[in-house]
């Protein structure tokens, strides 16, 4: 088993109580993985409290206790640790891999230039998604980093020699407390981002003709990202948002639905 978090293999996984995830020791609490129903866990730590104050009272002790879930740290926007930095260069090497691979075989009419344009854009599509998680993240003084994941890396770097195409090289790791309208801005902030891109790849493909083919496969992609991580199924941003806000995620789905939909007409028919 693996963990929902950093994906590291867990031969005893410590199961959530509170949203029946599969975790590591170091992600096993709710507010090391960003657990969608983290308002019952700060519930129920405010009824222990409440219970212990009333105990020690009986016994003769006065004293006051204010629960106040916050982060132990508050971590500035932007910052980039060496480490994070060499695991987003080797993505991005990864991602435009698989650009230059899915370009060579799905463009038609195809010039270097173009692939180029191609492997820079849906890498910069993929860290788009990701950073968009970090710098929420952040904004509320969480710890977030980028990194790869050992299954994933190899399997993106796999992807870019074979027929079907995976780009899941890594992901932004979270930690730290956060509420449950933090959570759904931090998970969400991944698919709007590729909502956007495509937006505007489609945009250009229709303004930009000569280019029309490969901006449009572009915003395609960008709509297929989107939904996949839209599936209200555990490791997903859609698990998190399906969970905190229903009507967020309907919205959210169905306009990369549409796009996804358009592109597909666009590139492929």
């Amino acid at each position: 088993m693996n963990c929902q978090i950093c994906g590291i293999e867990v031969d005893m996984p410590y199961s959530c109580p509170y949203c029946g995830g599969q975790f590591c020791s170091q992600h096993r609490l709710p507010e090391n993985h960003a657990c969608p129903q983290i308002s019952r866990a700060y519930t129920q730590r405010q009824n222990a409290v409440r219970e212990e104050i009333h105990r020690a009272s009986s016994g003769g002790y006065n004293y006051s206790f204010n629960f106040k879930p916050q982060s132990s740290r508050t971590f500035r926007n932007g910052i980039f640790s060496p480490k994070e930095l060499k695991h987003l260069g080797i993505a991005a090497l990864l991602v435009m891999g698989i650009g230059i691979s899915i370009g060579l075989y799905s463009i038609v009419n195809r010039t270097w230039l173009m692939l180029a344009v191609f492997s820079v854009s849906l890498m910069a599509s993929f860290l788009a998604h990701e950073l968009a998680h970090k710098i929420i993240a952040q904004r509320y003084g969480l710890w977030a980093e980028f990194r790869l994941t050992v299954w994933g890396a190899l399997l993106t770097f796999a992807a870019v020699f074979l027929p079907f195409k995976i780009i899941a090289p890594g992901a932004v790791m979270i930690r730290g407390t956060a509420d449950r309208r933090s959570i759904l801005k931090i998970s969400v902030a991944g698919p709007i981002t590729n909502i956007i891109f495509a937006s505007v790849f489609f945009v250009l493909a229709f303004v930009l003709q000569s280019y029309s083919p490969i901006l449009a496969y572009v915003g395609y992609i960008n709509a297929f990202i989107s939904i996949f991580n839209l599936f209200p199924f555990s490791v997903f941003d859609g698990f998190k948002i399906f969970s905190v806000d229903k009507k967020i995620w309907a919205v959210t789905f169905a306009t990369s639905l549409v796009l996804l939909i358009y592109g597909y007409l666009k590139v492929f028919m």
